[in-house]
């Protein structure tokens, strides 16, 4: 299987994009060598092609006006290249995070009918492939501080600063 991939300048750092012939499988912080071994053991046995595909044009468009305002919903085909059933769970439920709005790691659990999970929804969440797509920056500790983000705390408060 081909797939394609790029790099989306954000103002949050530069993201890697991978995508296939009609879904974005990979939306993620792209920050060091740490990351680019992380990306390139999930992805080892498909064939990389380096540059851009209509998938991955979309999302920029759709990034790009997310990150003007004009943006609230996005609606980019999704599929997952890794994760277990937990994890791929745990990513469809933050989907249904509204714009704007926050939950905490035990709201997810709750949502996913497993409420003894939160420490377990805070480590799928910390693998979300799909970054901002798949909004994982809504999800906060308890006591309403921010909590952790794979994309870093600055990268964070600035997504949920943008939905404000």
């Amino acid at each position: 299987m081909n797939l394609f991939t790029d790099i989306y300048e954000s103002p949050v750092g530069p993201l890697q994009m991978i995508s296939d012939d009609r879904n974005l499988c990979l939306l993620k912080y792209f920050r060091n060598n740490k990351t680019e071994e992380y990306i390139s053991s999930k992805i080892s046995g498909f064939n990389i092609i380096n540059k851009s595909n209509q998938v991955i044009r979309d999302a920029s468009k759709q990034l790009n006006e997310y990150f003007s305002r004009k943006r609230k919903i996005f609606d980019i085909s999704l599929s997952f290249l890794y994760g277990t059933a937990f994890q791929k769970k745990v990513w469809k439920n933050l989907s249904s995070i509204k714009y704007g709005e926050t939950v905490s790691y035990m709201d997810v659990a709750n949502l996913i009918d497993n409420p003894k999970s939160y420490r377990a929804v805070g480590n799928a969440n910390n693998k979300n492939p799909i970054s901002i797509i798949i909004p994982c920056h809504r999800v906060i500790a308890s006591d309403g501080t921010l909590g952790g983000y794979g994309g870093g705390l600055n990268s964070k408060k600035i997504l949920l600063e943008i939905e404000l």
